[in-house]
């Protein structure tokens, strides 16, 4: 699916699949007044937000991917169905639907009164324009599972609108709720072929917000869209300055340039935690929205062995590393999925720390120590992998430091090798690795887009898993969950799924990524989005400056 198009695209996880530099849409150069109206001063009375992003915003095509960012593109642009708490899917764009018995069919009732930002219509021909545009790229837009299975759009009249598949997939409206590919651009946005892949005519959606006033790579200003169907936003204004700089975005926001600073890595720990400490601002940290995990290649004749991946696992600290690597702002994790997803509440046994029992292991395995030696051999081959990690991350660098030193201890030698990100996405995609630090993609795409890729040959993670001794039986589990009508069924699927990856250790848990949050007093609430590619304005509320 999509393992790596989170951290080329939202700076968080990697996708290979996504690096796609469309540069269409917005200008590129100079300023550009999208809403023709629209200005950058304020009057007294504006009510406003203003907050920080690492990186422009982009070309704010719903089609596309880099370089547009999902916050953004999310304020414009509308689902049939939204993804909230504990992934409950409500009614958004659709007011209903309704699914066949067999599972191939899925006809939604549109709501009406909807429009476009500039006052056109929202309806079934408009939709089925947009499904067909991505559609038209299929390929592109492979990693999302609905894409594999699409066979048919109709329009049944105004405000219906139905889908058709050639087989069951339970997770259609999970994958109809992420930010992209499938949202919803106005008529006046289409390019006259109809091909968005070219790039849009202009940012026209259905959403509370529309981009006013752009410069690239300086500011974005998003103003209320009159025109919005749902409940006004609490205020009149946002707008995003653009600060690559983590150290120079604090600065900013202690000097009270910027109201809000969210997101994933945006600011170092360190600089949160300060903030934290200081009674002027406010801080919050959400519930876990992804799984930093290490990965363990077992296609690596050394590690296709259980007993050493075992070993490996219960042979670091990591309680004690993630807590003194992130000072508690990430939790050590138990299981390759946190239990704040569909179907992955279940009882997991932990795999402890454990040094004596992973030397006992080890040597189980046939690795021993040599006289005099402090690395462990077997069949003349020294038991020594590489950890390539991404060089920009302090947080991976500090952890591959830390488990280098614990597992040297345990007669395992380990070789560091920072990298790019490119580099390392070709390197998993290659199969091309002993240990890689990986992430899951969070909801609304988890568990089933997890599960996907264990699977799918080609994004690297399958590969991983060769040489476990169930693969073709996990595999036919995944097809079945993925395909099964019965929600008892899958729910012991995918227990079953869960159960077997812990037990393999080729995944291995090491914390519970969350985001973080820092602003301003007069901002007198913040709410997390259930959705982690979501913007956060819905759940703000503003107080007195």
């Amino acid at each position: 699916m999509f393992a790596h198009h989170r951290k080329s695209v939202a700076f968080t996880l990697a996708t290979t699949l996504l690096l796609l530099f469309v540069i269409v849409g917005c200008s590129n150069t100079g300023s550009s007044n999208v809403a023709s109206t629209a200005t950058s001063n304020e009057t007294a009375t504006t009510k406003s937000i203003t907050m920080s992003w690492p990186r422009d915003i982009g070309t704010m095509n719903p089609h596309t991917y880099n370089p547009s960012q999902l916050f953004a593109q999310s304020m414009l642009y509308e689902p049939l169905v939204s993804y909230q708490k504990d992934g409950k899917l409500e009614p958004a764009l659709a007011e209903s639907w309704t699914i066949s018995d067999d599972g191939k069919v899925y006809t939604f009732k549109l709501r009406s009164g909807v429009k476009f930002s500039d006052g056109t219509d929202f309806n079934a021909e408009i939709v089925k324009k947009n499904f067909d545009a991505v559609m038209a790229h299929k390929q592109t837009h492979s990693w999302l599972g609905i894409v594999g299975v699409l066979d048919k759009t109709e329009v049944v009249d105004n405000l219906t609108f139905r889908l058709t598949l050639t087989e069951p997939y339970y997770p259609v409206l999970q994958d109809l709720s992420v930010v992209r590919p499938f949202r919803f651009l106005g008529e006046a946005g289409f390019p006259d072929n109809g091909d968005t892949s070219e790039g849009i005519k202009e940012p026209v959606g259905t959403g509370p917000w529309m981009l006013a006033e752009y410069k690239q790579d300086e500011y974005a200003v998003f103003k209320r869209n009159p025109n919005y169907w749902g409940t006004a936003p609490n205020f009149d204004q946002v707008t995003v300055k653009i600060i690559p700089d983590a150290e120079t975005r604090v600065a900013a926001f202690e000097k009270g340039e910027l109201d809000l600073i969210y997101g994933e890595g945006v600011i170092s720990l360190d600089a949160f935690k300060q903030l934290r400490d200081n009674n002027e601002y406010t801080t919050q940290l959400s519930d876990p929205v992804g799984t930093r995990s290490l990965l363990l290649n077992s296609s690596n004749p050394k590690l296709s062995d259980v007993r050493v991946r075992t070993a490996l696992h219960q042979g670091f600290n990591k309680q004690a590393m993630v807590e003194g690597i992130t000072s508690g702002l990430e939790e050590p994790a138990d299981s390759v999925l946190s239990k704040n997803y569909p179907y992955t509440n279940v009882d997991l046994q932990p795999i402890a720390y454990d040094a004596q029992k992973s030397k006992a292991l080890l040597d189980e395995a046939g690795w021993t120590l040599p006289a005099g030696g402090n690395v462990r051999e077997k069949d003349g081959q020294k038991l020594e992998f590489e950890m390539i990690f991404d060089k920009t991350d302090p947080i991976q660098k500090a952890m591959a430091e830390t488990i280098q030193a614990e597992w040297s201890e345990l007669g395992v030698k380990v070789n560091l090798t920072g990298l790019e990100l490119t580099v390392q996405i070709k390197r998993l995609k290659a199969n091309d690795f002993d240990l890689y630090f990986w992430y899951n993609y969070g909801a609304p795409y988890d568990p089933h887009s997890f599960v996907n890729v264990v699977a799918s040959p080609g994004f690297g993670i399958s590969e991983t898993l060769s040489a476990i001794p169930m693969k073709k039986e996990l595999d036919e589990q995944i097809r079945a969950v993925l395909s099964s009508t019965d929600e008892k069924q899958r729910q012991e699927l995918y227990t079953s799924i869960l159960s077997t990856l812990q037990e393999q250790s080729a995944i291995v848990p090491i914390s519970y990524i969350k985001k973080t949050a820092v602003y301003q007093k007069h901002i007198s609430q913040f709410v997390f989005p259930a959705n982690r590619d979501e913007n956060p304005f819905a759940g703000i509320e503003l107080g007195t400056p």
